[in-house]
């Protein structure tokens, strides 16, 4: 048994169709019945007005007026009126006398009778016409006074029949629907193509099927909470979803505006103005790390993107601790090496007999270990920073260069306010210690002649009501014509390797400090160390603002 088919509800485009097809036969009916009537009182008027021109010439001829005084007038106006009739293409021309008897007429047997209608104007010198059924039928006609001076001496009368004037409105009414068939065949055409244009557009579907598309378009696009933004040909927002909306910080009515008006960082901007597709780029906002895909969509006469983004503010720093922790490993690693190494030593002096120089030796190698750890734990009693600065100095020590403290470093336990991530100041000292520690590697490592000590000095204070961050190197330092651009996504001295994209993080450090210290309400300035290098300084308010901009 056949199951029965479900009938599906006619597309948007079949009924927008089916409705302008009966629109349109509906104005061009309507159109035809209107130009039906004003044709017909048009051509009764045109009838009237062909008789009474008719009538006059006939009234106004000296040879009818000669006529009418001669002994037969029917004789000499019979054939005078006939050839009137054919030339002016009316029906009839009667002339008749002042009782109504007529001279003349198309069927010479009526000659002798009686006029058919209304006289009494005429009679009284005035022209008037009118419709009345004479011999020939319905007529339009008009009765024109005779006069000789002021005596009216007979009548004129020219007409047409009813019949051939609806012969004549038949004929105009053939032409008046050969157009309106053409007008509803033209109208059907344009109706066609442009639901067949719609249809395509719809896909197919109906207006219940639209709407509810478009409930999950809504419910789908507020739910997603990765970052989307339509923008059209021009470059302007089309669509954007909340998420968009908040990492890209835009507050307020974006939709329709440029993408150059939004005041988005360059890099950024560029990219969402870009023809080219963007694959896993990272751009930095005022306070977050984005990912950003950009992908151009062509149809119909002008081509928009598709941007998606994806907060990445907390993979990177994530990423950026786990590097941390990859250093430590490594430089406790090596330490451990060392370590093994002097053990070795050790033992081998012991076995030597040389038990008063491995006490030494022993006893050199653990005041030395311990002098910057001593120094540390004195002057910084906040954890987090101590931590930080002891596993950076190993890291140091890896690449042969010395971290060290200086003198008015100092800050007491409980100093840092609850409102001051830890995680910033991570991010703060922890890139800038790790940039000045490549930079003094670098210039140490130049060239065998050129070789000398690499250091970094670290400064961690409070001045006044600020945090004091100051991170100093003996490297090559940065030239005062570029200072301005090493807080810019992608800045960096480091030559990149073949592989390596934005995506991974090259050149994210100092912009990363910048976001950082401006969400906190700081700054961060670069100048020319004492000891040759670059000097950075990070100042952060003790009493963070909730909230703060850059």
């Amino acid at each position: 048994m056949r199951k029965p088919r479900i009938r599906r509800p006619h597309s948007l485009a079949g009924r927008l169709f089916a409705m302008q097809t009966v629109l349109v036969a509906a104005v061009v009916a309507g159109c035809a019945a209107f130009a039906y009537v004003a044709d017909r009182g048009q051509a009764e008027d045109s009838a009237r007005r062909q008789v009474t021109a008719a009538a006059v010439a006939v009234a106004a001829s000296p040879a009818v007026r000669d006529a009418v005084r001669s002994a037969d007038p029917a004789a000499a106006l019979q054939p005078y009126a006939e050839r009137v009739r054919r030339d002016t293409d009316v029906d009839f021309v009667t002339i008749m006398d002042r009782d109504g008897t007529r001279w003349t007429h198309p069927d010479p047997d009526r000659i002798g009778e009686r006029f058919l209608g209304h006289t009494g104007p005429a009679l009284d010198g005035r022209i008037f016409s009118e419709t009345y059924t004479g011999t020939l039928g319905p007529s339009v006609r008009a009765v024109v006074p005779v006069t000789d001076g002021h005596r009216v001496i007979a009548l004129a009368s020219a007409g047409i029949t009813v019949d051939a004037i609806s012969a004549e409105i038949r004929r105009q009414l053939i032409g008046l629907l050969g157009v309106a068939v053409g007008a509803l065949a033209l109208g059907g055409a344009g109706t066609y193509v442009l639901n067949a244009r719609l249809r395509r557009h719809t896909h197919g579907m109906n207006a219940t099927e639209l709407s509810r598309m478009h409930d999950y378009h809504e419910a789908a696009l507020h739910a997603v909470r990765e970052g989307l933004l339509m923008l059209d040909g021009e470059r302007r927002i089309a669509l954007i979803n909340d998420g968009g909306r908040e990492l890209l910080g835009l507050d307020g009515e974006v939709i329709g505006r440029r993408v150059t008006a939004l005041g988005l960082p360059p890099a950024l901007t560029d990219a969402l103005l870009s023809t080219e597709p963007r694959l896993d780029e990272l751009h930095l906002t005022a306070d977050r790390i984005v990912v950003v895909n950009t992908s151009p969509v062509s149809g119909g006469e002008r081509s928009g993107t598709v941007v998606t983004l994806r907060d990445h503010t907390e993979l990177q720093a994530l990423s950026g601790e786990l590097d941390s922790v990859r250093g430590f490993a490594e430089a406790l690693r090596s330490q451990a090496h060392e370590a093994a190494n002097r053990l070795h030593a050790v033992v081998s002096l012991i076995e030597l007999g040389r038990a008063d120089e491995a006490v030494d030796f022993v006893t050199a190698e653990l005041e030395l270990a311990q002098a910057l750890t001593d120094q540390v734990v004195a002057a910084v009693a906040e954890p987090v920073l101590a931590a930080l600065l002891l596993g950076k100095a190993a890291q140091a020590n890896e690449h042969g260069v010395e971290l060290l403290l200086a003198p008015d470093t100092h800050i007491d336990d409980g100093l840092l306010p609850p409102g001051l991530p830890a995680r910033d100041l991570v991010t703060v000292l922890g890139n800038l210690i790790d940039n000045a520690v490549d930079a003094a590697a670098e210039e140490a490592n130049r060239g065998s002649a050129d070789a000398r000590r690499a250091y970094v000095t670290v400064t961690v204070r409070a001045d006044g009501d600020e945090l004091l961050l100051r991170v100093a190197d003996n490297g090559a330092g940065v030239a005062p014509d570029i200072m301005d651009d090493v807080f810019r996504r992608g800045w960096t001295t480091k030559a990149a390797g073949p592989q390596e994209t934005a995506v991974h993080g090259r050149g994210l450090g100092l912009a990363l400090v910048r976001q950082a210290a401006g969400r906190n309400g700081g700054t961060v300035t670069v100048a020319d160390a004492p000891c040759g290098g670059a000097e950075f300084t990070v100042r952060l308010p003790l009493c963070v603002r909730a909230g703060a901009q850059p």
